[in-house]
């Protein structure tokens, strides 16, 4: 008797001790997730650390798309529902801009973090300069590499690094797999280290190209077993245990890779005869054909490179027809890429990011091309897509102004990687999570490419204004002068003003008029300030 009450008191305190503990770590898993929520309170993005994997980066850089190009930014013609579907589960940036709005300098600057100013690499036949190869091992993807990714670099590359051959690129990427220069329709008619593609047109040849990397089963062995000798030993499959990063350079839909397109039965259908019913609704600029907006001591009509002669209405409303198709093309190969990571696993824990090199003139201001420091060149569309952002992130449209250059340190810091301090580019991250920060209020614009009739330009671009400067182009023909306005004060020998928030377009220039001479001074001594700063 006496035994079985002590075995009950026995039981009643140790139910009451297992009660209390159990009450004690309840409260205690509680103080946590209350912490813990506080803790994330604002952040649109978790950190390396609360993810249970690092993510992997996807990168696409489109070529010579326009701000305009894609159906949630206005075109009247271009189906872009993928594009369009990633910024609403993503970020839209809606004042991105590119600081030099040309092929070559605009991929150094997001090689190297930096303005071209800085950086001073421009085309390498005018600046004979190249990415270092200690600059290029700051730059995002080697430093990702050093982190334990596995890299790819596939498509268009229009910058030399460490040498003619690209040796660090080659010896620092597990997966390098690109041309130099354009790459044309047909990429294999100019790189035949692309012959090994199955699909024969760019842009669904450097989608087959990402698979092959990205595969792990042997449904691309043939692209390995048939690749160039001289660069085979460059290509290697992801490590599955690795996080992965993909870089896409495709180089379309510039003008010079149209040509051709769907001229060949293999051709997907889409690029012979897309959008043909609907070519009326093709929009040509108010007022075409416009005159060149600028004297032709600045830059004339016999300055422009025959494909971005946009006079001819024929040509152009072809021409825009074309592009029209690619931006299509580019769009469903976000989306079979997206379906591929869904396939493979990898898409709860792939970040996206879409922009392009630059904008383009379609006869707007009466020019074609780039280069020229209007926004038509200079304004892109981008998008920064994760897995891990918040609910009430998705769809978020941000207007700050952003610029290439971010996109470097967006990218390792979305990795939980330290950003160099030869950066002079920002992470977007902390406006993505709404966090009050002193982000800045103006950019510096530039064009220091000085072939092909192009004027060397400075500018400056805020919210509301616009200041261009440009200086002689006879006597900088074919040299490259990043710094002689900050050593010699060199004077412009045209300048333009635009009021932006009334006068979008850049039609009315008010450098001239009397009621805005203050403020012409004022972005006058701005855009002299950030060319020191940047240098």
């Amino acid at each position: 008797m006496d035994l079985e009450i002590k075995l009950k008191d026995y039981l009643v305190i140790n139910i009451t001790v297992l009660t209390n503990t159990i009450y004690i770590m309840e409260k205690i898993i509680y103080c946590i997730i209350i912490i813990s929520s506080f803790l994330s309170c604002g952040t649109a993005v978790q950190t390396t650390q609360e993810q249970e994997n690092t993510p992997n980066i996807i990168f696409i850089f489109s070529d010579d798309q326009r701000f305009n190009s894609l159906s949630m930014t206005g075109d009247p013609v271009t189906e872009t529902p993928n594009i369009d579907q990633l910024a609403k589960e993503g970020v839209f940036f809606n004042n991105t801009y590119i600081t030099s709005p040309i092929c070559g300098p605009s991929r150094a600057n997001i090689f190297t973090g930096q303005w071209e100013r800085r950086n001073k690499i421009g085309f390498n036949y005018i600046s004979k300069n190249i990415i270092t190869e200690a600059t290029y091992k700051k730059s995002w993807q080697v430093l990702l590499r050093e982190a334990g990714y596995s890299t790819a670099f596939i498509g268009k590359s229009h910058t030399k690094i460490g040498d003619k051959n690209n040796t660090p690129l080659n010896e620092n990427t597990d997966f390098a797999y690109y041309g130099n220069g354009h790459l044309g329709f047909y990429p294999a008619k100019r790189h035949k280290q692309f012959s090994n593609l199955k699909n024969k047109t760019q842009i669904e040849g450097m989608l087959e190209a990402t698979k092959a990397y990205l595969s792990q089963d042997n449904s691309y062995d043939y692209f390995y077993e048939n690749a160039q000798p001289s660069i085979k030993n460059q290509l290697h499959k992801r490590d599955p245990n690795k996080p992965f990063s993909v870089w896409i350079n495709l180089n379309l839909p510039h003008a010079s890779s149209i040509g051709g397109m769907g001229s060949k039965t293999t051709d997907p259908e889409y690029y012979k005869t897309k959008y043909e019913n609907v070519k009326h609704k093709i929009e040509l600029p108010e007022g075409y054909p416009q005159d060149i907006s600028l004297p032709d001591n600045v830059y004339a009509t016999k300055d422009l490179m025959k494909y971005y002669v946009t006079s001819n209405k024929g040509k152009l409303l072809n021409e825009k027809l074309k592009m029209n198709r690619a931006v299509y093309a580019i769009d469903l190969m976000l989306g079979e890429l997206r379906k591929f990571l869904k396939e493979i696993g990898e898409a709860k824990n792939t970040i996206i990011i879409f922009t392009s090199d630059n904008g383009l003139f379609l006869g707007e201001h009466g020019l074609g091309g780039k280069t020229i420091l209007y926004d038509e060149s200079v304004h892109v569309p981008m998008i920064v897509y994760s897995p891990f952002f918040k609910n009430k992130t998705k769809g978020k449209v941000i207007d700050e102004l952003v610029v290439g250059q971010d996109i470097p340190a967006t990218i390792l810091d979305m990795c939980g990687i330290e950003i160099p301090e030869s950066y002079q580019g920002k992470s977007v991250l902390p406006l993505i999570s709404g966090e009050n920060t002193n982000w800045r209020n103006d950019i510096f614009l530039e064009n220091l490419f000085t072939d092909q009739g192009y004027p060397r330009q400075e500018g400056v671009r805020s919210k509301q204004y616009k200041y261009i400067r440009s200086f002689s182009k006879e006597n900088d023909r074919l040299k490259y002068l990043p710094l002689q306005t900050i050593e010699t004060d060199e004077k412009p020998i045209y300048e333009e003003l635009f009021d932006i928030i009334n006068d979008p377009k850049e039609q009315n220039n008010l450098a001239k008029d009397k009621d805005y001479v203050e403020v012409l001074n004022e972005y006058r001594k701005r855009c002299k300030i950030l060319a020191s700063e940047l240098k």
